[in-house]
This record gives structure tokens, C-alpha cells and sequence, in this order.
């Protein structure tokens, strides 16, 4: 396995938190080894960009984006107000691609895994063809542990491997609210799906070194080999 893709239960959970700083651990730690980072489809302000600010410098990594749309709405809707076409196709060579050349891949997705791509597919119908593994983001909040479950069963029923859950503090919390919303035993005894840990809540994402260590907190064994 050398291929992550990094979804999540909604839109702005922390799914490029998790990306980066992955991406961050992977090239402090990982040196000698070359890296893919790719963004499935980019709707609106691109990650693109913001992974080339970030990492752009480092020779062993590749930044993709195959499919990208300027509307900030989902692909198939944004691909019908700028007259345009999903080309699967284009991203399945990028991807492809990647594998090929790169040690490993990190896939950042779009929205949640209900996220519909085309007309006919959403996100976890395109990880359960494409048979990659998925890496969950859920973020710390009221009403987490229901997302979750109902996630991991979509998951599930597209024949999906969750390697891990990661918890995300989309703002400041206290260790208690964290572990009133989101409690870690009660999260895996409902879904049989191991939580990896918690990312804190990140203000700036331009630091590589802080994002390295944020990772190496993390059950990083699950997922890297």
C-alpha cells in the first residue's frame, strides 16, 4: 500500500490540515523517499497553491491538480456553469502517474466522502472503485460521533478501507469538550475503526517543522510503511 486518500465527513473538516502536515512528516522523516501530493478535483481557491507554497522547494515531492474548476461549488455543478466536463479519465492518469514515479501518494479529496463528484458518483464511490485507502478526518464538534458512524457505514457499503479516523480541532478546544464530543473509545467501539489522534487547532499552516510534529503525534505506523 502506498497510496492514502485523505477524506473527510464534510467540507472544512481539516482534510488539507492532515494532508500537509502528512506531507510535512513524509519529507522530514522520509528523506531519500519521493512523494506525490494530489489534489482529486479543485472547486474554487485551489490547494494546489497552497501546497506549492509550502513544499514547493523540495525536489523529491510532485504537486498535482488534473481537474480544476475557477466556481467554488460541487464538480458536477461547477462543470455545468463553466460548460465543461469531469474527465475521470484525466485523473485516474495523474494519478496513475504518481504511483508509478513517487515512493508514496497522498490524495487530498473534496468535501465528504457524500460528496457527489459526477451526476452518477460521490467521493466514496470513486475510493471504493479506485480500491484506495482512506484516511477519515472528523471534526471535534457536537454531534461528531453520529458523523462518524455514519461515514464509516458509507464507507463500508462502498467496500472501502479506513486505515484510521484522525479528530481535528477545527478551533481551540479544551480537553474536556474534546473528550465529551468526540470520545476516542467510544468512536472505535461503534465503528471497529482505530482513531489515530488529534490534530490541535492550526492558525497557520506555513510552518513545515510544526506540521512534522504534529504528524509524528499521531498512530502514524497504520499508515506509513
Amino acid at each position: 500500500m502506498k497510496t492514502l486518500f485523505i477524506v473527510g465527513t464534510d467540507t472544512d473538516v481539516g482534510k488539507t490540515v492532515l494532508t500537509s502536515a502528512l506531507a510535512a512528516y513524509w519529507l522530514h522523516y522520509k528523506r531519500g523517499k519521493s512523494l506525490g501530493l494530489m489534489k482529486l478535483i479543485q472547486t474554487g481557491m485551489g490547494d494546489r497553491d497552497r501546497y506549492q507554497e509550502l513544499f514547493g522547494a523540495n525536489s523529491s515531492l510532485e504537486i498535482v491538480a488534473p481537474l480544476s474548476f475557477e466556481t467554488p461549488v460541487a464538480p458536477p455543478i461547477a462543470a455545468e456553469k463553466e460548460g465543461r466536463d469531469i474527465d475521470l479519465a484525466k485523473v485516474w492518469q495523474a494519478f496513475q502517474s504518481l504511483e508509478k514515479q513517487k515512493d508514496f501518494v497522498l490524495i487530498e479529496a473534496l468535501g465528504g466522502l457524500g460528496s457527489p463528484i459526477t451526476h452518477e458518483l460521490t467521493v466514496a464511490d470513486l475510493a471504493g472503485e479506485w480500491r484506495l485507502s482512506v484516511v477519515l478526518v472528523v471534526p471535534v464538534k457536537l454531534g461528531a460521533i453520529a458523523q462518524t458512524v455514519a461515514n464509516v457505514a458509507l464507507a463500508r457499503q462502498c467496500k472501502i478501507l479506513i486505515k484510521g479516523i484522525v479528530l481535528n480541532c477545527v478551533q481551540p478546544l479544551t480537553e474536556q469538550e474534546i473528550a465529551d464530543w468526540t470520545p476516542i473509545e467510544l468512536i472505535q467501539s461503534l465503528t471497529c475503526v482505530p482513531v489515530l489522534g488529534v490534530l490541535p487547532s492550526l492558525n497557520v499552516l506555513n510552518d513545515t517543522d510544526k506540521l512534522a510534529q504534529v504528524a509524528s503525534n499521531l498512530d502514524l505506523e497504520k499508515l506509513f510503511p
